[in-house]
C-alpha cells in the first residue's frame, strides 16, 4: 500500500496528525464515530485490490511532495484510505461500480479544502471533499489481504444491522501504518458511512 519500501521511512513514521473524529458510542464490535467534514486528494486505479494502494501511491505522494501547480508540500496525514469504485448512489465521496476499479485517498490536513488544496499537476489526482458525518469503524492488526479485510468488513456489515443502523455508503479500507511495520501491529480499519434516527445527521 505504501508503494516503494525504499521511501525515506521518516516520512511515513513521523506522521504528525491523523484524521479527527469524535467516538459516540462503543457498541459490540465497532465504534460510531462522528467524521468531521474533510479533503480528500484520490486516483482511481483499474487493478486488484492488493496492487491498487501500492500502484496509486506514488501518484499521491508526489502531490504532497510538490508535484502541484504551486510546487507546495503537504504533511502527510493517515490513514490511506481505498474503496472499490462504484456509480455514486449516497451522499459519499468514496464509492464503487462492477468496473474492477479501486479509489485510493490520501486524507489531507484538516483546514485544508478544495478552493484552498494546491491543485495537482498529474490529472490523474483529483481534490475533493467529503462532508463527513457518522460513520461505523472497527479495527484490527493484520496482513493487508484482500480475505483479511473481506472478513472483517463481513462482520462490520453484520454487527451495525444487528444494531439498527442503515448504512449509506460502501465500505472503506483504512490504513495507518507504512509495509515494514510488522503485520501483526498494523493498525488496519474497516469503515462504513451510517445512518440512524437516534443520531441524526446534524447533531452535535
Amino acid at each position: 500500500m505504501w508503494g516503494n519500501r525504499n521511501l525515506h521511512r521518516s516520512t511515513v513514521e513521523d506522521v504528525t496528525e491523523q484524521q479527527p473524529y469524535e467516538v459516540v458510542r462503543a457498541y459490540e464490535g465497532f465504534e460510531l464515530r462522528r467524521y468531521p467534514a474533510f479533503t480528500m486528494a484520490e486516483v482511481t486505479i483499474a487493478s486488484s485490490f492488493e496492487q491498487a494502494g501500492s500502484s496509486a501511491f506514488r501518484l499521491l505522494f508526489a502531490y504532497i511532495s510538490g508535484a502541484n501547480r504551486v510546487r507546495a508540500s503537504i504533511e502527510m496525514t493517515s490513514p490511506v484510505v481505498q474503496a472499490q469504485k462504484v456509480a455514486m448512489t449516497a451522499p459519499v465521496v468514496q464509492h464503487t461500480d462492477a468496473s474492477g476499479e479501486h479509489i485510493v485517498a490520501f486524507v489531507l490536513p484538516a483546514g485544508l479544502t478544495v478552493e484552498t488544496a494546491p491543485e495537482p499537476s498529474d490529472p490523474r489526482v483529483k481534490v475533493v471533499a467529503h462532508a463527513g458525518g457518522l460513520a461505523a469503524a472497527t479495527r484490527y492488526s493484520g496482513r493487508w489481504s484482500q480475505a483479511s479485510y473481506q472478513g472483517h468488513c463481513t462482520r462490520l456489515e453484520s454487527a451495525i444491522a444487528l444494531e439498527g443502523f442503515r448504512s449509506i455508503g460502501p465500505p472503506r479500507f483504512a490504513r495507518f501504518d507504512p509495509p515494514f511495520k510488522p503485520w501483526f501491529l498494523r493498525r488496519n480499519e474497516v469503515v462504513i458511512d451510517v445512518a440512524d434516527p437516534t443520531y441524526p445527521a446534524d447533531a452535535h
